[in-house]
């Protein structure tokens, strides 16, 4: 105990370093706590360690994927669905892949940018069609702080004044490229709303970062800092205010208490050399991703709390989502041998379409957006898989190279991506037998799409079909069955996980409080997708970043009280 005694005691304790880590470190230090920051991954930063400008046929993998980057060689991202010595199970029947990043900034270095605001009607869906739950909050209790990260973090888009798609504090759109372009025509004749795209990429320089220079290499991590990832705009000016220690190598462990079931700081296993090391803080928060930090609460077991921390409610692990997810890809034969010309731009959407229907006539709640690809992207492994089937393509030697040339922007793509409703057959749960290579025990899966989302992925595939027969397109493979869930992707491939340590009024029905603090422990938060009770058809980042900085006004205001 003398030893422990003599240890530094941290304002405050925060495991992970992604949108929510990040946020928290940076609003804390700024309000002046002392912070220690647990990274189970290495330092990682984009402006450093980028490989954005080096062209794919400089590597003998010509860029291909491997298994800590599936992505692609050069993607900015560190992770995967299959880490090694980290596994994870699932139940039998049971279709779920997991996604963890390990390194600084965790998944900041691997998302699209599309920064998206959850809308008023987002934030009360049982009220609305009667499933699910509400949130404890609505769209005015979080609006100040999305407006607060449009500024600091910057984002691009449009004021439309679209109901359940909330405007923002926007810089200037890019303009579409040709294919998108005719993407919108085609929207415009099917009364399909197509608007600018909503990413977090500067297009106009702020708080000394510069502009995109449209290389359409977000995903390798950006060189200038002109994307949003944590470390380079969240945890470098965290740093920089003298107030943040950050341990990377610290894969967390267990979250400690007190006799009195007051958190006392967080255990971490130092991966270099597998010893344990304590962090001892008077405030832990969570940030680790939705899942990762349930695992820690319920390996987190105690006299106090048996059932893992904070857990009388029996909540965590529970009402587990993911975005749903289904794509698909059409030849348009009026772009075939396209003048080449410059399509660069952002590393992702310049339009998008934002789910504006109502759902009273359909046989699925709640909604969907669809991102869209094509154009003249600069080649990489895998590039034009299929020729063969494009229209007397195919074949060998100099032929072969001119189909390529001939064809080369002459697709687009569609994925849906929208909102599941949590139901009572996805959770996961503490696996009996099997611990990770740190000798921590490993989460199990169960999951099970519900018709709700069976329906909604078919709604996509049919809009997808008309919107490239309106363009005069032709779709090699036919529609997915229903057999096939109509192509619905698998649990954990969309990688927008959430829920499992939901907030609400009610303690024997959720895990947080409105604050996203434990009903349990009072110097315990979640500040990462854990807290939320629903998906909405959104990516779930901005809400993420938001609900982060509003957690850690109120720790800031209760440490000031004296309250923590």
């Amino acid at each position: 105990m003398s030893q422990l005694s003599q240890r530094p005691e941290y304002d405050v304790c925060i495991v992970g370093s992604g949108a929510g880590g990040g946020m928290a470190a940076y609003v804390l230090t700024k309000a002046g706590a002392n912070v220690a920051l647990l990274e189970a991954g290495p330092e990682w930063y984009s402006t450093r360690d980028s490989k954005m400008l080096v062209p794919a046929y400089a590597s003998p993998r010509r860029g291909a994927g491997s298994r800590e980057k599936p992505f692609g060689e050069f993607d900015g991202c560190i992770g995967g669905w299959d880490i090694e010595g980290e596994p994870y199970t699932t139940a039998p029947g049971t279709k779920f892949s997991w996604w963890r990043a390990r390194m600084l900034g965790g998944r900041t270095n691997h998302w699209g940018r599309i920064s998206l605001r959850f809308g008023p009607d987002d934030f009360r869906g049982k009220s609305i069609d009667g499933l699910g739950d509400d949130w404890p909050i609505g769209y005015d209790d979080i609006k100040p702080y999305y407006d607060e990260v449009d500024k600091l973090i910057g984002i691009f888009g449009s004021n439309e004044g679209l109901r359940n798609n909330p405007d923002g504090i926007f810089q200037p759109a890019p303009r579409p490229r040709c294919y998108e372009l005719m993407i919108k025509q085609a929207c415009d004749k099917l009364d399909i709303t197509c608007i600018p795209g909503r990413l977090s990429i500067l297009t106009r320089p702020l708080n000394g970062r510069m502009a995109c220079h449209y290389c359409g290499q977000c995903g390798r991590g950006c060189q200038t800092n002109s994307n949003f990832s944590s470390p380079g705009v969240l945890i470098k000016p965290a740093l920089d205010t003298g107030k943040l220690t950050l341990i990377t190598g610290a894969m967390a462990r267990e979250v400690t208490i007190d006799k009195n079931g007051i958190a006392t700081g967080v255990t971490y296993i130092r991966t270099r050399d597998g010893t344990e090391q304590h962090v001892r803080a008077r405030v832990v928060v969570l940030a680790a991703s939705a899942f990762e930090s349930a695992r820690l609460m319920l390996n987190s077991k105690s006299a106090l709390f048996p059932h893992g921390l904070a857990n009388s409610s029996g909540i965590i692990g529970k009402y587990i989502t993911d975005t749903t997810g289904a794509g698909l890809n059409g030849f348009i034969p009026k772009m075939v041998n396209r003048m080449p010309h410059n399509e660069d731009g952002t590393g992702g959407n310049h339009i998008y379409m934002p789910w504006t229907k109502d759902n009273k006539k359909l046989d699925f709640p709640r909604g969907y957006h669809i991102e869209v690809g094509g154009g003249f992207d600069a080649p990489s492994y895998g590039f034009m898989g299929g020729i063969q089937r494009y229209p007397n393509a195919g074949g060998y030697g100099k032929s072969l190279k001119d189909d390529y040339r001939r064809y080369f922007g002459a697709s687009v793509g569609f994925a849906g991506r929208g909102e599941m409703i949590p139901n009572d057959d996805c959770y996961c749960e503490l696996d009996p037998k099997v611990v990770d290579k740190y000798g921590i025990p490993v989460l199990r899966f169960h999951w099970k799409w519900s018709d709700h989302e069976i329906n909604q992925a078919k709604h996509m595939q049919e809009t997808f079909h008309s919107i490239v027969a309106e363009m005069g397109g032709e779709v090699f493979s036919p529609m997915p069955t229903r057999e096939r869930e109509y192509g619905l992707a698998a649990g954990g491939t969309i990688i927008h996980e959430l829920g499992a340590t939901r907030m609400g009024n009610d303690p024997t029905k959720s895990v947080l409080n409105k604050n996203c603090q434990a009903h349990d422990v009072k110097n315990l938060f979640v500040a990462d997708g854990g807290p939320f009770v629903s998906q909405a058809d959104k990516n779930p980042t901005w809400t993420i970043l938001a609900l982060a900085w509003r957690t850690s006004d109120y720790i800031t205001q209760q440490r000031k009280a004296g309250a923590l």
